[in-house]
């Protein structure tokens, strides 16, 4: 079997070279070409899966180890009779914790009280319910949409999207989508943003085109939002203006964990197998990290010892420095940075691989610590 594996995808060879020969290729260089004799192809986000990559291709599975799908033609596929697997909730934990990281980081720049600050969820799956865990854990007031969850629950515990545009602090968990009722693209327009409060928090890590950047930037001018931005539309040529404005700026990275990374390559492994009717034998096995011990006094303010604890896990700001650098590049250059970041991207370890040691307790800070999956001494 011929397998073509974008080369960004951790433990490919490791992992699929048990099904055949793996050729590793950038993702953004994979052509109907390549795939003329392959019978796999495993690709990542920046790959789009369609009618003129495969017309040509013997391709008979596609995996992407993502957790969207929007780069992905599965209409095509299903015509086609190729099998296709995606990595539904593999970062899952990692992009909660990036939305943690940047929420912990705000309230220290901005001497936050988050108990006092409205949290608007916008898609409740598998990253925006342990957004919400994560947050309801500090006391603060969780508000969520998510109409097709409502639909499929017949539950209220929803809210409009009216009403999560008042709150403080919303947050976006949903995938792009280009038509039916519960369309994404553009869902923060010139119309919705109009009705967010001036100095709000805003944080896009589903994906660029969920947000119109042209009215972002447009109101930013009077509405002075706090932008939070991992995601951009037309990556890797992203907007340098929204890069600027943004107070935290990545090159969509929030998924980035070594976790979040070897699960996305499992869940695609496994389902090979599976098509295959081959034996799981890969089983991968991470080190622990070097220090994996922070000491807290238990006497801050709780915002301060969680930022910290966040901080000495994943500083969020540094990234946010270094995606920035681009400002001072030409646009060819810009983007080459882009995907050299998501490429060299930093061995940043999960939440749960951490032990925070606490001088005197604190019980309101040992259930946070522990709602972000910290073991707490």
């Amino acid at each position: 079997m011929n397998l073509v594996v974008d080369e960004n995808i951790v433990f490919a060879e490791e992992a699929f070279s048990q099904f055949g020969n793996v050729r590793l290729y950038n993702g953004r260089e994979i052509t109907s070409s390549a795939l003329k004799d392959a019978d796999a192809l495993i690709i990542r986000s920046v790959t789009e899966v369609n009618q003129p990559l495969l017309q040509t291709a013997s391709v008979r599975f596609v995996g992407t180890a993502t957790i969207g799908t929007d780069h992905v033609d599965e209409d095509f596929l299903k015509k086609r009779g190729i099998v296709f697997a995606s990595a539904q909730g593999c970062n899952s934990f990692a992009v909660a914790e990036y939305v943690a990281a940047a929420i912990f980081h705000l309230s220290s720049l901005y001497n936050l009280n988050l108990r006092k600050c409205r949290l608007g969820i916008i898609g409740v799956g598998n990253i925006g319910s342990k957004v919400r865990m994560f947050a309801e854990s500090t006391g603060m007031k969780v508000v969520c949409s998510d109409p097709p969850l409502q639909r499929l629950t017949g539950t209220n515990d929803f809210f409009s999207l009216d009403e999560i545009l008042s709150s403080e602090i919303i947050t976006l968990h949903v995938p792009l989508t280009f038509s039916g009722a519960d369309k994404t693209f553009n869902l923060l327009n010139e119309e919705n943003l109009k009705k967010t409060a001036s100095n709000a928090v805003i944080i896009n890590t589903s994906r660029g085109g969920v947000i119109n950047e042209k009215e972002i930037l447009r109101l930013n001018k009077t509405k002075k939002f706090i932008l939070i931005n991992d995601v951009w539309e037309n990556e890797p040529d992203v907007n340098p203006v929204l890069v600027k404005e943004s107070t935290i700026s990545t090159p969509h990275i929030a998924g980035y964990s070594v976790e979040g990374r070897v699960n996305g390559t499992k869940m695609i492994y496994d389902a090979l197998c599976e098509w295959t009717e081959s034996e799981k034998k890969w089983k991968p096995e991470l080190s622990k990290p070097s220090t994996p011990v922070i000491t807290l006094s238990g006497n801050e303010r709780l915002e301060e010892a969680i930022n910290k604890a966040l901080k000495s896990v994943y500083d969020i700001q540094n990234d946010s420095d270094q995606f920035k650098l681009l400002l001072d590049m030409n646009k060819a250059d810009r983007s080459k940075h882009f995907d050299k970041m998501r490429k060299e991207y930093h061995f940043r370890r999960e939440f749960n691989n951490f032990t925070v040691q606490l001088d005197r307790k604190n019980d309101e800070l040992i259930n946070v610590l522990k709602a972000l999956r910290f073991t707490v001494k």
